[in-house]
């Protein structure tokens, strides 16, 4: 029992033997169903490549067709002589043209020698259907003893036909030359709805007439499909399919077995050879998928999830061999110092930021209660200047006045830059009113504000990170973006505040912002570790030409400072 409890063995109880039995199972079916598949994929690929060859031959009588139509057109407007002319280009399909008058006499021909030897007149033909149209006659004798031929026919309005007269054998052989290669087994077989034989290609193993051979009816009747025949020790697949708009029958056969490749046909026995090294390798990638990929692959699942912040995920034993349990142990330690370091961090990107904030309230003290209160009395007394002073410094005086004006309400759009009081005054809502007012006026583009569900107040440090990352948005707006159009949305929701960010103008890779660091723009830096810091996290949406969007989301019970 104590054997048995161990891995080789139980792999080979309960993984090998089960499998290789299995295997030689299946490799006895197979066999048969191999044949069988091989042999109804020879039948569906020699009727696939039969009904590209009629539709190679649809497509060469509709062409032929075509150009006696076009002959008959041209020749309503034009000479005849002229209009056969035009159609030389056209003449290889053919072995003969001519232009009929309405008398009935040929007015212009291709070959005279052969309409000469024809003898034929416009009555020869039986009637047409009206002009625009163009009909294929019956079949009729070369002159010159070939095998037959079918005349096209197309009447002009002025009571006159065009005629094309071609070899069904021509347009029989070049179809076939594309499926049929030299050497082939194979043999083929047009015919006529009279049963007359238009081609054949091959030597026939049918002993009976070949309008009797299997197929040739039912693609007289219109019928596409595929047959199998015996032929003493050997089967043969037989396809057939119509040739519209003619009603031709064409029938291709060949011994199956002869289209197979021969090492195919020796990969029957492959299942069979394979069995024992297919029953190890199966147990070898057990054995390694159990102790090797899966605790590497859940490894991988945690180191991931390690680089989103999840500290914890790594220390899940994910056994496995040794030296992946090695690993992990290493992955571990490792965790726990880049904890510390981004604690560190974090403490100190807190502490920076709590100190620019407060030297951002002083100096927006001091600008309030000491320079603009000094510019005001300024202002004040140059407008007491102007009552006393001559014509001529008196508008020197008024242009001081308005830059003292103008200084004063730089300085208070700079303080509220520096600290917004509305912020803590009135919340955050108003506070981003303004500066979308502000931003307005500073960027030169239409920035809107709109808020959503019902606003309440933050704690104080999520609100000034809320400010400062839609600060920071916006400007890179002015700076990079090139937009039309810049929009502030601040949605509230029973947990959660979203705070978004949005442009119409040339956006950027967002997936590349470590190289913005790199060139030295920190703004998107320091807004996520602004988000960061009261417990709320930020998204950066972006692609070229598509605009962009920052999102700050915060969680009510994911922020450090959250009061209920």
């Amino acid at each position: 029992m104590s054997r048995i409890r161990n891995l080789p063995v139980q792999l080979l109880l309960f993984v090998v033997l089960p499998l290789t039995l299995a295997l030689i199972a299946v490799a006895a079916g197979g066999l048969a169903l191999h044949q069988r598949a091989m042999r109804q994929m020879v039948g569906e690929r020699d009727e696939r490549a039969t009904r590209a060859a009629a539709l190679s031959m649809e497509e060469q009588l509709q062409r032929r067709a075509a150009t006696v139509v076009s002959l008959a057109r041209h020749a309503e407007h034009a000479p005849p002589a002229v209009a056969l002319a035009d159609s030389a280009s056209f003449a290889g399909d053919f072995v003969a043209l001519a232009v009929f008058g309405p008398d009935g006499a040929p007015a212009a021909v291709s070959d005279a020698a052969w309409w000469a030897a024809a003898n034929l007149r416009a009555t020869d033909f039986p009637p047409a259907d009206a002009a625009g149209g163009a009909q294929f006659r019956p079949l009729m004798a070369d002159p010159r003893g070939g095998g037959p031929l079918m005349p096209i026919v197309a009447r002009t309005a002025s009571s006159g036909a065009a005629v094309g007269v071609f070899d069904p054998a021509a347009i029989a052989r070049d179809a076939l030359g594309r499926i049929i290669l030299p050497g082939d087994h194979t043999v083929a077989y047009l015919i006529a709805p009279d049963g007359t034989t238009l081609f054949q290609i091959g030597e026939s193993s049918h002993s009976g007439p070949v309008s009797a051979h299997p197929g040739v009816a039912e693609a007289l009747r219109g019928e596409i499909g595929t047959t199998f025949l015996d032929v003493g020790n050997d089967e043969h697949v037989i396809s057939h399919t119509p040739v519209n708009p003619v009603g031709w029958a064409l029938v291709v056969e060949e011994p199956w077995r002869e289209v197979t490749d021969p090492m195919l046909r020796w990969t029957e026995l492959a299942p069979f050879l394979l069995l024992p090294v297919l029953a190890m390798a199966l147990a070898t990638l057990w054995f390694g998928a159990r102790q090797v990929v899966r605790p590497l692959r859940d490894l991988a699942a945690r180191t991931t999830a390690l680089g989103r912040g999840d500290f914890e995920a790594v220390t899940r034993p994910v056994g496995g061999i040794g030296e992946i349990r090695g690993l992990q142990g290493e992955l571990v330690l490792m965790a726990r110092r880049l904890r510390g370091a981004q604690q560190g961090l974090r403490d100190y990107l807190g502490a920076l930021t709590q100190g620019q904030e407060e030297e951002r309230r002083r100096l927006a003290r001091e600008l309030h209660d000491d320079t603009i209160q000094s510019l005001i009395v300024l202002n004040q007394r140059i407008q007491l200047a102007e009552t006393a002073a001559d014509v001529a410094l008196t508008a020197q005086l008024g242009e001081m006045a308005r830059l003292t004006t103008d200084t004063i309400a730089d300085l208070r759009r700079l303080t509220r830059d520096l600290r917004p009081s509305y912020l803590d005054d009135l919340g955050l809502v108003p506070a981003l009113e303004l500066l979308a007012r502000d931003m307005t006026t500073a960027l030169g583009l239409p920035v809107t504000f709109a808020a959503g569900g019902t606003p309440c107040r933050w704690p104080p440090a999520v609100e000034l990170a809320a400010y400062r990352v839609a600060q920071e948005a916006l400007r890179n707006v002015g700076r990079h973006a090139r937009a039309g159009h810049a929009a502030m949305t601040l949605d509230f929701a029973a947990d959660r505040a979203t705070l978004t960010v949005a442009d119409d103008g040339i956006g950027f890779a967002a997936d590349r912002t470590g190289e913005l660091v790199m060139a030295g723009h920190f703004g998107l830096l320091g807004a996520r570790e602004r988000a960061e810091a009261v417990g709320a996290t930020l998204d950066v949406l972006s692609s070229p030409g598509q605009g962009t969007r920052v999102v700050m989301t915060c969680h009510r019970d994911q922020s450090p400072a959250a009061v209920p």
